[in-house]
This record gives C-alpha cells, structure tokens and sequence, in this order.
C-alpha cells in the first residue's frame, strides 16, 4: 500500500470549492427518478444522462472533485466511443465506484439492515482500479425508531465499513466510510446526534481494529438534522453547530476530509447546511460534500430525456455544483439562487 499516494487522492477529493458528484444510483433507484421525469429506464438513456452530466465542462472542471459511479456506468462508452472513466478523467476529475451489494435484513432484529457485498470484494477492485478507479464507497443504512438502532445493528454495519475499507486500501483505492443515519423518522436533532454519535464511535474503533490507515480515507456522513417527520424542524444554525459539535467529538484529525451525503434534503437545504458549517471553523479536516440527488434533481427535471434539452440541464448541473462549491468555502448566499432563478 502506497500511503502517500492515497493521501494525495483523498485530499483532492476533499480540496476546497470542490466536491463529489454520487452518481452510483442503482438501477432500482434510478428507474425511480426517471419514471418521475417520464423517462424510460434503458441502458441506453441511463449512459446519455450520466454523460450529459460529465460531459458538463464547467461543473466538472471547476467544482466536481470526483464521481461515485454504478457497475454499470463505469463499463459503460460514451455515444462517441470513449469511455465514460476517460470523460471524467479528462475533466480533472477522480473516477471512483460504489461496491457494495445493497442491504439485507439483519437476523434477529426486525426492522434492521446489514450491507452485503464483501465476498469477492478483493477481485472486483482489483478490476475496478484497472478501468480507473482511485476510490470507492460502501453505505451502511442505520434507522432510527421505536426501540432501534440496536448495538447489533451498529456494530456489524461498522465490522462490514471496516473490512471494506481495508480490503480497498490493500488495493490502493481510497474508501469512502458511509455510515448514514436515516432522517425518515420522527425525531428531533437531538436524537440524531446521539445515535450518530454512537454509530462514528463504533465505525472509527472498528477502523482501527482493521489497520485502516485514517490519512487514505474519506468519510461519508449523515448531518446532524431532525427527522422528516419530526414536529420540531432544526435551524440551519442548529444543524451546523451540532454536526460541527459532533465530529470535532468523534472523527480523528488525521482523516483528510469529510464529504455529507445530503439523505433527503432539499438542494437548498443541503447548500445552506453545508456552508453554515464553513462559518464555524476552522476545522480540522476538508469538508465538503458528496451529494446525489441534490446536485441531480434540476439537471434531470430539465434535461427530461430529450436531446435537445442537453444545454439546459448542464446549466441546471453547473448552478447546483457552483451553489454548493461555494458552500464548501463558506461563501454561499441564498441570493445567488434567486438571480439563477
């Protein structure tokens, strides 16, 4: 393993202004967000979207510092032939791949999830680095309800983010550690907070039980934020100060970055969020973030399937990257959006 190498890949994945682009949805999950825009899910449709957005010169040179990209996205070649890796390469970007299996019920606790995946985990990134990829990610998926997390819950999602990780690093490719806490439910912040409290706690103690090198990593949390459902909706200010409050307590300075998924939150929320945080530093490691849908949905409204709307949904992408690259150096304002609209 090459230390310093994966260092270097982790900080530019972290650097300021910049980003990651999640652009690993699984077929599932994408064929959701197309029926939504009335497009049909073929692989065909799925390869131009995803290109229309690498091929996105000003969001991917200037604000995107990486792509998460789904098995089948990364085999995939542009309409013209070239590999949709090379786009993102030549772009400045750092091509990575999501290698989980998805999540399976966790025996003897109802209403829980394990992630799968970590059987033939060595090979595949073995030919995952080959194709171009520098770095990977794994979610684990912890609810919060009645009576849950279990410690059960949380320690075989932490075991599984650990052999993951260490299984990438042994492969020299950069692991993203994502850890997330569902916001669906209806607790406050306060109730987050503790559980996400608990779950990095145990996610970073079982890291190191595995040998995973902090400095060749990158994390992928949830923000501290009151559940969907919650009657008590937390301030922007409240949602950056007990984040902040929360990883300063939990995550080691020696991890180069942190980048938030943004787990349900509206493109502004998630932008606001972020850069309030900016307003509370300085802060030990990068922070920045790792969204999917948020940086997606105006790009997929706009763009709608039709070829000619290709322009218009790479400026929708442009805004949302630009929104939330300046959000990463605490330099957003919500009246950038209004002069966009």
């Amino acid at each position: 393993m090459n230390l310093t190498e994966l260092n270097k890949i982790a900080t530019a994945m972290v650097a300021p202004g910049k980003g990651i682009l999640a652009a690993d949805e699984s077929s599932g999950t994408i064929k959701k967000r197309f029926d939504a825009i009335g497009v049909e899910s073929t692989e065909g449709n799925r390869r131009d979207y995803r290109e229309m957005l690498f091929r996105s010169k000003e969001a991917m040179s200037q604000y995107i510092s990486g792509v998460i990209l789904y098995d089948e996205t990364i085999w995939q070649d542009a309409k013209d032939g070239t590999p949709l890796v090379k786009l993102i390469e030549s772009s400045g970007a750092i091509p990575g791949i999501k290698v989980d299996e998805g999540t399976q019920a966790l025996p003897m606790c109802p209403g829980e999830l394990v992630t799968v995946g970590l059987d033939k985990l060595a090979e595949r990134l073995k030919k995952y680095y080959e194709r171009g990829a520098r770095f990977a990610k794994w979610r684990a998926v912890i609810d919060i309800g009645s009576g849950i997390p279990s410690m059960t819950a949380i320690s075989v999602n932490a075991h599984a983010l650990a052999r993951y990780a260490a299984l990438c690093q042994a492969a020299q490719i950069v692991p993203i550690v994502e850890p997330e806490v569902l916001m669906d439910g209806d607790h406050d912040i306060d109730r987050c907070y503790e559980v996400t409290t608990r779950v990095l706690n145990k996610t970073f103690q079982e890291l190191r039980v595995q040998r995973v090198v902090l400095e060749g990593m990158v994390l992928k949390p949830n923000m501290a934020i009151s559940g969907k459902k919650s009657a008590k909706q937390a301030s922007v200010e409240e949602v950056a100060e007990k984040t902040i409050r929360l990883l300063k307590a939990c995550v080691p300075a020696a991890v180069p970055g942190i980048a938030f998924l943004s787990g349900g939150q509206s493109d502004e929320e998630a932008t606001a969020h972020l850069n309030a945080m900016h307003k509370l530093g300085p802060l030990p490691w990068g922070l920045t973030f790792s969204y999917g849908r948020a940086l997606q949905a105006a790009p997929q409204k706009a763009w709608s399937g039709r070829p000619e709307n290709v322009a218009a949904g790479q400026n929708a992408f442009s805004h949302r990257a630009r929104m939330n690259g300046l959000a990463s150096k605490g330099e957003w304002q919500s009246s950038l959006e209004k002069k966009a609209a």
